[in-house]
């Protein structure tokens, strides 16, 4: 195991590592946790009773956050037409067709959300190999398929995020900066709690939300006392 830096073992110091936290607490400490010099983001992390492996027990969706992510989106949109010259008008970091294909098969990937119109679906179907492992492939179940371009794009930049369990039946979402208020940070980790247990396949058994916790991106995981979350929010 890595050696721990002296920042991290002094954070460590401040959590109880038998306690469930509330929301309340567990976003108070992890803003005292965090003491990179750096606005660190804040991420939630979840353990969830389904199995992965079996197409009717994944749990995907999308979740706007109430506060927006803290960071600067990079949004790229296949389209042709008005409809690139409404992902443009709308905010879009790059716009193109072929030519954005033919850049991110060369291995370029320097974006964070594509966005495609179903008619180029053709082109960014050749791209699943490299989109696909990244969790970059535009999907209708995630609205990021679409002809709504200008919505999708502006909501994207306004802070809406994807979650989808991987293998491990883990999601991890991010829910902010450091910077932010408490309230803020709150209010986006109640809004994706809310969408992942609104988002619980019929077909999962058993207890549903096993794991939570949330960390700042160099510090200690703090755990979330998961009954309080399954009986509070809805």
């Amino acid at each position: 195991m890595a050696k721990r830096g002296k920042r991290y073992q002094e954070a460590l110091k401040l959590v109880d590592g038998d306690k469930l936290y509330t929301i309340d607490e567990a976003v108070e400490l992890v803003k005292k946790c965090a003491t990179a010099k750096f606005d660190e983001t804040v991420e939630v992390a979840l353990k969830l009773g389904v199995d992965p492996r079996h197409a009717d027990q994944q749990v995907r969706g999308t979740v706007t956050l109430p506060h927006g992510t803290g960071k600067d989106v990079r949004v790229l949109v296949f389209a042709k037409g008005e409809k690139a010259k409404e992902a443009e008008a709308a905010g879009a970091d790059f716009v193109g067709a072929e030519d954005l294909a033919e850049k991110i098969e060369s291995g370029w990937v320097d974006f964070d959300v594509a966005i495609a119109t179903p008619d180029m679906m053709g082109v960014v179907g050749k791209l699943g190999r490299i989109l696909g492992p990244r969790g970059l492939m535009p999907n209708p179940r995630t609205g990021t398929v679409t002809f709504e371009i200008e919505t999708t794009v502006k909501e994207v930049k306004a802070g809406k995020v994807e979650f989808r369990v991987n293998k491990e039946a883990g999601v991890h979402v991010g829910i902010g900066k450091v910077s932010f208020t408490e309230e803020m940070l709150k209010d986006n980790l109640v809004a994706v709690l809310q969408a992942i247990i609104r988002a619980k396949p019929s077909a999962a058994k058993g207890t549903y939300l096993r794991k939570a916790a949330i960390a700042s991106t160099m510090g200690p995981g703090i755990r979330l006392n998961t009954t309080e979350i399954t009986q509070n929010i809805r």
